[in-house]
């Protein structure tokens, strides 16, 4: 994409999560002179640890459930209205 979608950026900040597959060594896919023009043109910013997306999900939904959806709900409409609350 980088080449194709964004070939006269000089610089694409990527933003991801720390997964160990989330590196440079990961573009040992490409050849050594393409990995390295990537590297040069992608600026890495890494989610905190226990602030990714998907940490921060999951900590929603455990609010959810403690506080609204932690008893039996008539129907979607009062669902909603308490998810909205």
């Amino acid at each position: 994409m980088v080449q194709e979608d964004y070939p006269q950026a000089t610089r694409i900040t990527l933003v991801m999560d720390n997964l160990n597959t989330h590196g440079s060594a990961s573009l040992k896919a490409f050849p050594p002179h393409v990995a390295r023009s990537l590297l040069d043109k992608l600026a890495c910013v890494y989610t905190p640890k226990h602030g990714g997306w998907l940490n921060l999900a999951e900590c929603e939904f455990s609010v959810l459930g403690r506080q609204c959806l932690d008893r039996r709900l008539p129907d979607l409409a009062t669902v909603a209205s308490e998810v909205q609350a």
